[in-house]
């Protein structure tokens, strides 16, 4: 089945370029150039990949992550102007998988797409529990004290991976390495920000910081 790719950025012939790209990597592609046509078309056309530029007329990008992330559990790489840190973070905590920097060469963010969309799934279809907290890898169901908590695939593919090596201290580079992609190329805090966000959906004891190492599963 052809994986879809919605390109949404308001420089039109940049979107063209990208979409043109994908289109001969296989996908199928559609744009948007302003931002409520950019959750329009994420509800209707229902992307496997949301490529979405920060700079947008009538909602801007962060918005239009927010509300994408309301319906949808598609990977969505956003792309910030270099400089940008506090774009980047807002927009990962609001649900963003990843992020290239502009400007960039179209054939990285092709690569980096087909990065994301080959992320390994774990083959064990046994639960992991952690006190309250359960997570089911078949079903790519969490839940805490019986309530599924709403999660994106990137977080659900990071608790995971923590969850699978129980005890174990695992740091930045690890992490990147089985959730993002072996040839994943950016800032290691990426992962930083997205155990902020699983704390704060399944609670913070569930994951614990081991100082100048890195993370495990378990109380501090």
């Amino acid at each position: 089945m052809t994986e879809r790719i919605l390109v949404v950025d308001d420089e039109k012939p940049l979107a063209q370029m990208v979409a043109s790209y994908l289109d001969r990597a296989g996908f199928e592609t559609t744009q948007a150039h302003t931002g409520p046509q950019a959750v329009e078309l994420a509800r209707s056309f229902t992307p496997d990949v949301v490529i979405l530029d920060l700079g947008l007329p009538g909602l801007d990008g962060l918005e239009v992550c927010r509300r994408i992330r309301e319906f949808s559990d598609c990977y969505i790489l956003m792309l910030t102007a270099r400089g940008g840190e506090d774009d980047r973070i807002t927009g990962l905590t609001l649900g963003a998988d990843d992020y290239v920097t502009k400007p960039f060469s179209v054939r990285e963010l092709v690569t980096r797409v087909h990065a994301v969309l080959r992320r390994p799934r774990s083959t064990t279809r046994r639960p992991y529990a952690f006190g309250d907290l359960e997570i089911d890898p078949a079903a790519r169901i969490v839940t805490v004290g019986g309530e599924e908590v709403d999660v994106t695939r990137t977080e659900f593919d990071l608790l995971a991976a923590l969850a699978s090596r129980p005890g174990e201290v695992l740091d930045r580079r690890e992490l990147v390495t089985e959730v993002w992609d072996t040839t994943w190329v950016g800032d290691e805090r990426i992962v930083d920000v997205h155990i902020g966000n699983l704390r704060r959906k399944v609670g913070v004891g569930h994951i614990a910081t081991v100082r100048g190492v890195g993370y495990r599963m378990g109380q501090e």
